[in-house]
Protein backbone atom coordinates (compact mmCIF):
# COMPACT_ATOMS: atom_id res chain seq x y z
CA UNK A 1 0.00 0.00 0.00
CA UNK A 2 2.87 2.44 0.85
CA UNK A 3 4.58 1.58 -2.57
CA UNK A 4 1.61 2.64 -4.31
CA UNK A 5 0.48 5.78 -2.28
CA UNK A 6 4.07 6.71 -2.68
CA UNK A 7 4.15 6.40 -6.58
CA UNK A 8 0.30 7.85 -7.30
CA UNK A 9 1.96 11.20 -5.49
CA UNK A 10 5.66 11.26 -7.10
CA UNK A 11 3.60 10.76 -10.41
CA UNK A 12 0.07 12.25 -10.40
CA UNK A 13 1.59 15.73 -12.60
CA UNK A 14 0.44 13.37 -15.06
CA UNK A 15 -2.97 13.81 -14.18
CA UNK A 16 -2.82 17.27 -12.78
CA UNK A 17 -0.22 19.24 -14.30
CA UNK A 18 -0.46 22.29 -11.65
CA UNK A 19 1.80 19.93 -9.87
CA UNK A 20 4.68 20.44 -12.01
CA UNK A 21 5.94 23.77 -13.74
CA UNK A 22 2.35 24.51 -15.71
CA UNK A 23 2.11 28.72 -15.96
CA UNK A 24 -1.25 28.02 -17.33
CA UNK A 25 -2.73 27.15 -14.33
CA UNK A 26 -3.67 29.97 -12.01
CA UNK A 27 -2.30 30.18 -8.52
CA UNK A 28 -5.68 29.50 -6.75
CA UNK A 29 -6.00 26.65 -8.06
CA UNK A 30 -2.74 25.13 -7.70
CA UNK A 31 -3.14 25.82 -3.93
CA UNK A 32 -6.40 24.52 -3.23
CA UNK A 33 -5.04 21.03 -4.82
CA UNK A 34 -2.01 21.53 -3.09
CA UNK A 35 -3.96 21.62 0.37
CA UNK A 36 -6.17 18.76 -1.13
CA UNK A 37 -3.02 16.33 -1.47
CA UNK A 38 -1.30 17.22 1.90
CA UNK A 39 -4.45 16.47 3.60
CA UNK A 40 -4.78 12.99 1.81
CA UNK A 41 -1.09 12.64 2.83
CA UNK A 42 -1.19 12.93 6.02
CA UNK A 43 -4.35 11.75 6.55
CA UNK A 44 -2.26 8.20 5.37
CA UNK A 45 0.46 9.16 7.51
CA UNK A 46 -2.14 9.15 10.56
CA UNK A 47 -3.69 5.51 9.68
CA UNK A 48 0.07 4.64 9.39
CA UNK A 49 1.17 5.57 12.31
CA UNK A 50 -1.49 3.34 14.31
CA UNK A 51 0.38 0.40 12.56
CA UNK A 52 3.61 1.20 14.03
CA UNK A 53 2.00 1.91 16.98
CA UNK A 54 0.32 -1.04 17.51
CA UNK A 55 3.69 -3.02 16.65
CA UNK A 56 5.46 -1.09 19.81
CA UNK A 57 2.53 -2.12 22.09
CA UNK A 58 2.77 -5.41 21.24
CA UNK A 59 6.61 -5.55 21.98
CA UNK A 60 6.17 -4.81 24.83
CA UNK A 61 3.15 -6.59 25.90
CA UNK A 62 5.00 -9.78 24.53
CA UNK A 63 8.49 -9.26 25.87
CA UNK A 64 7.71 -6.71 28.91
CA UNK A 65 11.07 -5.90 30.32
CA UNK A 66 13.14 -8.06 27.95
CA UNK A 67 14.37 -7.14 24.99
CA UNK A 68 15.92 -9.12 21.97
CA UNK A 69 19.53 -9.95 21.83
CA UNK A 70 20.88 -8.16 19.44
CA UNK A 71 24.20 -6.52 17.49
CA UNK A 72 24.31 -3.30 19.50
CA UNK A 73 27.19 -1.42 17.21
CA UNK A 74 25.14 -2.87 13.83
CA UNK A 75 21.91 -1.17 15.68
CA UNK A 76 23.95 2.37 16.33
CA UNK A 77 25.08 2.08 12.18
CA UNK A 78 21.89 1.90 10.70
CA UNK A 79 20.35 4.31 12.86
CA UNK A 80 23.35 6.88 12.04
CA UNK A 81 22.36 5.80 8.40
CA UNK A 82 19.28 6.38 8.85
CA UNK A 83 19.13 9.86 10.46
CA UNK A 84 21.46 11.19 7.91
CA UNK A 85 19.62 10.27 5.40
CA UNK A 86 16.80 12.83 7.12
CA UNK A 87 19.28 15.59 6.90
CA UNK A 88 19.82 14.99 3.21
CA UNK A 89 15.97 14.86 2.13
CA UNK A 90 16.02 18.07 3.88
CA UNK A 91 18.17 19.00 2.18
CA UNK A 92 16.93 18.24 -0.78
CA UNK A 93 13.98 19.61 -0.47
CA UNK A 94 15.20 23.24 0.72
CA UNK A 95 17.26 23.16 -2.44
CA UNK A 96 14.74 22.88 -4.78
CA UNK A 97 12.26 25.56 -2.80
CA UNK A 98 15.15 27.76 -3.70
CA UNK A 99 15.81 26.95 -7.33
CA UNK A 100 19.01 24.56 -7.00
CA UNK A 101 17.98 21.75 -8.93
CA UNK A 102 21.41 20.20 -9.46
CA UNK A 103 21.75 20.37 -5.56
CA UNK A 104 18.54 18.64 -5.01
CA UNK A 105 19.27 16.20 -7.40
CA UNK A 106 22.71 15.19 -5.76
CA UNK A 107 21.28 15.58 -2.38
CA UNK A 108 17.93 13.66 -3.30
CA UNK A 109 20.20 10.82 -4.50
CA UNK A 110 22.61 10.43 -1.15
CA UNK A 111 19.20 9.66 0.67
CA UNK A 112 18.06 7.08 -1.67
CA UNK A 113 21.43 5.57 -1.45
CA UNK A 114 21.52 6.21 2.50
CA UNK A 115 18.01 3.99 2.27
CA UNK A 116 19.65 1.29 0.63
CA UNK A 117 22.78 0.94 3.11
CA UNK A 118 19.74 1.04 5.67
CA UNK A 119 18.20 -1.86 3.79
CA UNK A 120 21.06 -3.93 3.16
CA UNK A 121 22.07 -3.53 7.33
CA UNK A 122 19.47 -4.31 8.53
CA UNK A 123 17.92 -7.32 6.09
CA UNK A 124 21.53 -8.36 5.07
CA UNK A 125 23.61 -8.12 8.33
CA UNK A 126 20.97 -7.73 11.69
CA UNK A 127 18.79 -10.48 10.55
CA UNK A 128 21.33 -13.04 9.21
CA UNK A 129 23.10 -12.43 12.85
CA UNK A 130 20.62 -12.25 15.29
CA UNK A 131 20.59 -15.25 16.76
CA UNK A 132 17.43 -16.53 16.68
CA UNK A 133 14.34 -17.08 13.34
CA UNK A 134 10.90 -15.35 13.33
CA UNK A 135 9.36 -18.40 14.63
CA UNK A 136 11.68 -18.95 17.70
CA UNK A 137 9.53 -17.27 20.39
CA UNK A 138 8.05 -13.94 21.54
CA UNK A 139 11.58 -11.98 20.44
CA UNK A 140 11.88 -13.46 17.26
CA UNK A 141 8.13 -12.74 16.41
CA UNK A 142 8.22 -9.21 17.30
CA UNK A 143 11.80 -8.24 15.87
CA UNK A 144 10.81 -9.80 12.50
CA UNK A 145 7.31 -8.07 12.46
CA UNK A 146 8.66 -4.71 13.52
CA UNK A 147 12.05 -4.42 11.36
CA UNK A 148 10.42 -6.18 8.76
CA UNK A 149 7.39 -3.61 8.68
CA UNK A 150 9.44 -0.83 8.76
CA UNK A 151 11.90 -2.07 5.96
CA UNK A 152 8.70 -2.09 4.15
CA UNK A 153 8.21 1.49 4.32
CA UNK A 154 11.69 1.97 3.71
CA UNK A 155 12.00 0.69 1.01
CA UNK A 156 8.38 2.35 -0.53
CA UNK A 157 10.61 5.25 0.29
CA UNK A 158 13.07 4.42 -1.77
CA UNK A 159 10.99 3.64 -4.70
CA UNK A 160 9.29 6.93 -3.85
CA UNK A 161 12.76 9.15 -4.27
CA UNK A 162 13.61 7.31 -7.53
CA UNK A 163 10.73 8.79 -9.29
CA UNK A 164 11.02 11.92 -7.57
CA UNK A 165 15.09 11.94 -8.81
CA UNK A 166 13.89 10.37 -12.38
CA UNK A 167 11.46 12.85 -12.59
CA UNK A 168 13.34 15.87 -11.65
CA UNK A 169 16.52 15.32 -14.06
CA UNK A 170 13.12 15.72 -16.53
CA UNK A 171 12.85 19.21 -15.34
CA UNK A 172 9.18 18.26 -13.59
CA UNK A 173 10.15 20.95 -10.56
CA UNK A 174 10.54 24.42 -9.70
CA UNK A 175 10.71 26.33 -6.72
CA UNK A 176 6.53 27.09 -6.42
CA UNK A 177 5.64 23.87 -7.48
CA UNK A 178 7.47 20.68 -6.34
CA UNK A 179 4.25 19.15 -4.33
CA UNK A 180 6.14 15.43 -5.05
CA UNK A 181 9.14 16.60 -3.53
CA UNK A 182 7.52 17.74 -0.18
CA UNK A 183 5.18 14.23 -0.39
CA UNK A 184 8.83 12.74 -0.36
CA UNK A 185 10.09 14.61 2.24
CA UNK A 186 7.49 14.10 4.79
CA UNK A 187 6.73 10.39 4.28
CA UNK A 188 10.61 9.88 4.73
CA UNK A 189 10.75 11.82 7.81
CA UNK A 190 7.75 10.38 8.60
CA UNK A 191 10.01 6.53 7.97
CA UNK A 192 12.77 7.85 10.25
CA UNK A 193 10.40 9.44 13.63
CA UNK A 194 8.91 6.15 13.75
CA UNK A 195 12.47 4.17 13.40
CA UNK A 196 13.83 7.05 16.23
CA UNK A 197 10.81 5.09 18.64
CA UNK A 198 11.63 1.12 16.99
CA UNK A 199 15.47 1.32 17.98
CA UNK A 200 15.20 1.93 21.66
CA UNK A 201 12.53 -0.27 21.68
CA UNK A 202 14.37 -2.99 20.32
CA UNK A 203 18.13 -2.44 21.11
CA UNK A 204 18.46 -0.38 24.43
CA UNK A 205 15.28 -1.01 26.90
CA UNK A 206 15.11 -3.81 29.13
CA UNK A 207 17.46 -6.46 29.88
CA UNK A 208 18.02 -9.18 27.15
CA UNK A 209 16.00 -11.98 27.19
CA UNK A 210 17.30 -15.31 27.54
Amino acid sequence: MAVETAGRVATRHRHYPTLVVAPTVSRADYQYRLRNNRLGLWLFILSDSFVFGGLLVTRFYLLGGHRPHLDQVLGLIVTSVLLASSFFMNRAETLISNGDRRGFLSSTLITMLLGIAFLVGVIGFEWRLAPFGPGDGAQGAVFYMMTGMHAFHVLSGVAFLGIVYRNGRKGCYSAERHWAVEACANYWHFVDVVWIFFYPALYLIGTVAG
